[in-house]
């Protein structure tokens, strides 16, 4: 059942809730990001949509990131509420998070078509006492517990360059026949530094990867489920398999919103430069993924589209030249837009 986005989410019909979709963004902002431009969930496993999402925005620039550092991958049902106080993907929508990366030329103009390796897996585990699958640990589950956010290793003997970084979350809630299954995805533009020379895999496409009906998508979990294995081929051996029901960790626990390092991206831009803000939050893991920075260390301007204010946010209010800072969805969210 498909969700409806205008200014604000329409409420759904039974046992579904408003805005149950996910919007995604590395902790950084929204700078690498391209962003989701609606809140409904793809199906259809076979389509193009299925890469990046459905039209996204385009990201105005790309993260760096170190080779076997840690990024933070953030989620929320409605756009703009990164209130921990609001369930990151609520209505018991539960299911398994992955992550991919792919190598590309040029991560902002790359579409995705290149092939794909698994490097982080949060699917679930059996929980003591649970009936059903409902009562069970969940990836999505997790994500609720530590406030929207999962922190996501990069293998440190993956090639330097340009990747896409594709965060998938899957509800199951609906999975019983073909067709059911939730995907909500987005995709990040990051240039890995420090790297080595491995070739990881397995390798996958998207679309083709998955069939409609793997036994991890069309899945029951209304009923006693005895063992799940996620969709898409094994976590490359560099990566992270995380055990569903684990405590949150790292920039999990202490990043809070609006006070990590100032969101700027070249438009475009090439390799990016790690920048840290120990004063707010772990530097191992929220700064892993700073984004380009080229202004002057005591700079606060954000990139094009970039969140400038809004419920919470107590980070830069000044916009890149060119650009103004708009209520798009007050009052949980404001965005540098082009000037008029």
């Amino acid at each position: 059942m498909k969700s409806t986005f205008v200014a604000t989410v329409v409420a759904l019909a039974a046992n579904e809730v408003a805005g149950h979709a996910l919007f995604q963004q590395l902790w950084h902002g929204t700078s690498c990001v391209r962003m989701p431009q609606g809140n409904s969930p793809i199906t259809n496993v076979g389509s193009r949509d299925f890469i990046c999402n459905a039209n996204p925005k385009p990201a105005s620039g790309k993260c760096g990131v170190n080779a076997g550092s840690t990024v933070t991958v953030e989620m929320h049902q409605q756009p703009g509420d990164r209130a921990c106080g609001s369930e990151a993907i609520g209505g018991q929508h539960w299911g398994p998070v992955q992550i991919y990366l792919t190598k590309v030329a040029d991560a902002a103009t790359a579409d995705g078509s290149t092939q794909w390796f698994k490097i982080f897996s949060d699917a679930w585990s059996k929980k003591s006492g649970g009936r059903v699958g409902d009562d069970d640990n969940w990836g999505t589950r997790d994500l609720n517990a530590c406030c929207g956010k999962m922190d996501v290793k990069i293998p440190s003997d993956i090639p330097s360059g340009d990747y896409l970084l594709r965060a998938e979350a899957l509800a199951l809630h609906t999975a019983g026949s073909s067709g059911g299954a939730q995907f909500y995805v987005s995709c990040y533009q990051i240039s890995v530094k420090g790297g080595g020379s491995a070739t990881p895999g397995p390798l996958v496409k998207f679309p083709g990867a998955y069939s409609a009906r793997d036994p991890g998508i069309m899945i029951n979990i209304h009923s006693a489920v005895a063992n799940y294995i996620a969709p898409g081929p094994a976590v490359y051996g560099g990566g992270t398999n995380r055990t569903a029901g684990s405590s949150c960790t790292g920039c999990e626990t202490t990043c809070k919103v609006g006070k990590s390092p100032t969101a700027v991206a070249t438009p475009g831009g090439g390799s990016g430069t790690n920048n840290s803000d120990t004063s707010s939050s772990d530097s191992s893991s929220a700064a892993a993924a700073a984004p380009d920075n080229n202004s002057s260390p005591n700079a606060c301007s954000v990139a094009a589209f970039g969140q400038c204010g809004g419920t919470g946010y107590t980070g830069c209010t000044s916009c890149a030249s060119g650009f103004t800072c708009k209520d798009v969805s007050a009052p949980y969210y404001s965005q540098c837009v082009a000037s008029a």
